[in-house]
């Protein structure tokens, strides 16, 4: 039963990944009224290690800016938020799941078209040392400011084993308060150095001053404030830690006056892992003759560092001493609209994908996003691919906060090394399950290990399966023991995509395969 009961959430899945975890999903879309230059409203951007694939998609759910949400071990999204309410596996509303960031502000913005605006605003966490509780921390603007910045930054939790295994907020567990306080309008999140913890960053507004929140198994475990070396920041830009946890930094965008020029600073500073701490902090600064750009991000390598303005994208080497002198622009605005003649491609926000580019939205509702293909190279060779990837929806500013799931512990850091293999994804058996090529035009080479039984002499016959996105099989075939690869001939599938099934010895596997002819 509790099988049957894992694979019906696993087919009703709105979403779906071609194998990297839970960073796999990226939602796009919302209701702009110009949709006649799309294929659908709404649509996701499926990441592996190895690929992309837009795919239009009808979900309730629309994604202006903000958006949060996490996958398991296999890119099977578990939920998803746009800040103003939260989807489980169906797309529709978890239980207990809507009403968040109470608020004048959320009330404007939380109508069903659009979502919450601000980026980097809502971020799922894996509870720690509890593999079936997750914590997303969210927020929005406050009308009753001065400025519409964030005077709150609240977490609710979440229990995957309520509503039948879709989740459900813990009834008392919602809109809680971590911090109390005037925030900047982004956050970024840092596994601790004991491989187990979560550090949670935020910036208090007009000040010079970090909040540093720390998530243990027993929840909040401190929120603590360091004022850190650097004048007054008033962020509207992304922050973001490296990729190996060793530095974070934040995109400042502070006006000099009501029209122009626009100085943007990044300030970049180490990072130490146990303590939370901030250290060396460093400053690169650019007066842009224009008002846009607040994109940031690190090359997976964590080595470069990329920032954008409205016509620009430069990068950073921070391992050198001197990163002013480091700083080198790589590509110029083109001038593209997309469509034309009312969207021009600028350049906006950024986020590292699971396939190792990095990927740049537009400040517009455009149909196109850019990408760095080389983000781990220097100068130009980096090579940003401009309007690269064509959408199937508008995607607005879309942006999704993904820490790095996967960063372990750390003892040199003088902290001992705490992860629990509870919070793992637990496997049964390793299958080495592939699929080749994936996109596919038909033409499949699957490879796989069996199980063998418990005694190791004989080998398990397994069966591989086939279901559509309604959870109908609609290929099956049998494995024989100690059988490794096979080749299929899938012509009869139509595009779209497919969940591919392996069963034996009572264990299971899935992927998920893109048909495209």
């Amino acid at each position: 039963m509790k099988f049957r009961c894992l694979l019906f959430i696993f087919f009703l899945g709105i979403h779906f990944a071609l194998g990297q975890g839970k960073s796999a999903n990226f939602q796009i879309g919302y209701v702009t009224g110009i949709d006649t230059n799309t294929v659908s409203k709404r649509g996701t951007i499926y990441f592996n290690q190895n690929a992309v694939s837009p795919i239009p998609q009808n979900f309730k759910m629309p994604f202006l800016s903000a958006q949060g949400n996490i996958s398991d071990e296999n890119g099977n999204l578990l939920m998803v938020s746009n800040g103003c309410w939260i989807a489980d596996a169906t797309g529709d509303t978890m239980q207990n799941g809507g009403g968040l960031n109470p608020g004048l502000l959320a009330t404007g913005w939380c109508d069903n078209t659009t979502g919450n605006p601000f980026w980097n605003s809502n971020v799922f966490l894996p509870f720690p040392d509890d593999s079936n509780k997750y914590v997303l921390f969210h927020f929005i603007g406050n009308y009753a400011q001065a400025t519409i910045h964030p005077t709150e930054l609240y977490y609710s939790v979440i229990d995957l084993q309520l509503h039948g295994g879709l989740g459900g907020v813990i009834q008392g567990q919602k809109n809680l308060i971590a911090i109390q306080d005037t925030i900047t309008n982004t956050m970024a999140v840092c596994k601790h150095g004991n491989g187990r913890d979560w550090w949670v960053v935020v910036l208090k507004d007009s000040t010079n001053i970090a909040y540093t929140l720390l998530l243990t198994p027993t929840g909040i475990g401190s929120v603590t404030q360091q004022t850190i070396n650097v004048p007054l920041h008033h962020n509207d830009g992304q922050s973001v830690f490296s990729p190996d946890g060793k530095r974070y930094a934040y995109h400042e965008r502070t006006f000099t006056n009501l029209a122009f020029p626009v100085t943007h600073g990044i300030r970049i500073f180490d990072f130490d892992r146990c303590t939370g701490l901030f250290s060396n902090e460093q400053i690169v600064d650019l007066v842009e003759w224009n008002y846009s750009g607040n994109g940031l991000c690190f090359s997976p390598n964590s080595k470069y560092l990329y920032f954008t303005t409205f016509n620009d994208v430069y990068q950073i080497n921070t391992d050198t001493t001197n990163l002013q002198a480091s700083l080198t622009k790589v590509a110029t605005y083109d001038g593209f609209y997309s469509p034309y003649p009312s969207l021009n491609t600028d350049f906006w926000l950024m986020y590292l994908a699971a396939n190792g580019k990095i990927y740049i939205c537009s400040g517009s509702s455009v149909i196109d996003m850019h990408y760095i293909d080389s983000p781990d190279s220097g100068g130009l060779s980096c090579n940003v691919v401009q309007h690269g990837l064509h959408l199937p929806t508008y995607s607005g500013r879309g942006n999704v906060l993904h820490p790095n799931y996967y960063l372990g512990c750390d003892t040199s850091l003088g902290c001992p090394c705490l992860s629990a293999s509870s919070i793992q994804e637990f496997t049964n058996h390793d299958f080495k399950f592939s699929l080749s090529p994936n996109p596919t035009n038909g033409n499949l080479k699957i490879m796989y290990l069996l199980p063998h039984t418990s005694a190791g002499s004989v080998g398990a016959s397994g069966v591989f399966e086939i279901y559509d996105v309604e959870g109908r099989k609609v290929f099956t075939y049998n494995l024989s023991p100690w059988s490794t690869l096979q080749h299929f001939n899938l012509s009869f599938l139509h595009d779209g995509v497919y969940s591919c099934v392996i069963k034996s010895g009572g264990y299971m596997v899935s992927r998920k395969l893109v048909v495209i002819k």
